[in-house]
């Protein structure tokens, strides 16, 4: 069993910056995903990075802007955000994935733990 919880969310003006974190308890050695769901629209990949190597993979459309790092002694994983868009505004998801895959996973279904979720709001 993973618990996560996230923290860090907020609002922002357009052109900012938010720091997302997610703490996890219980089982580590976890590849991890951050997801985000805005209104009325299904939940889509942001980024994620794997326990193994530390390597990253990101949506299009946060390339150059987004960054996910851990600290796998802390068992925290974070998401910096800059250059804020008003189409970034969603409900940001962190999940873990219990597997030794050198690759992250863009698929919401292959993670099988899930944070509460915290709101970014992105003003214009």
């Amino acid at each position: 069993q993973v618990q996560l919880v996230e923290s860090g969310g907020g609002l922002v003006q357009a052109g900012g910056s938010l720091r997302l974190s997610c703490a996890a308890s219980g089982r580590s050695a976890t590849n991890m995903g951050w997801f985000r769901q805005a209104p009325g629209k299904e939940r889509e990949f942001v980024g994620g990075i794997t326990w193994r190597g530390g390597n990253a993979a990101y949506a299009d459309s946060v390339k150059g802007r987004f960054g996910i790092s851990r600290d796998n002694a802390k068992n925290t994983v974070y998401l910096q955000m800059n250059s804020l868009k008003p189409e970034d505004t969603a409900v940001y998801f962190c999940a873990a994935r219990l597997t030794a895959s050198m690759s992250v996973s863009l698929d919401p279904d292959a993670y099988a733990y899930w944070g509460q979720g915290t709101q970014v709001t992105v003003s214009s």
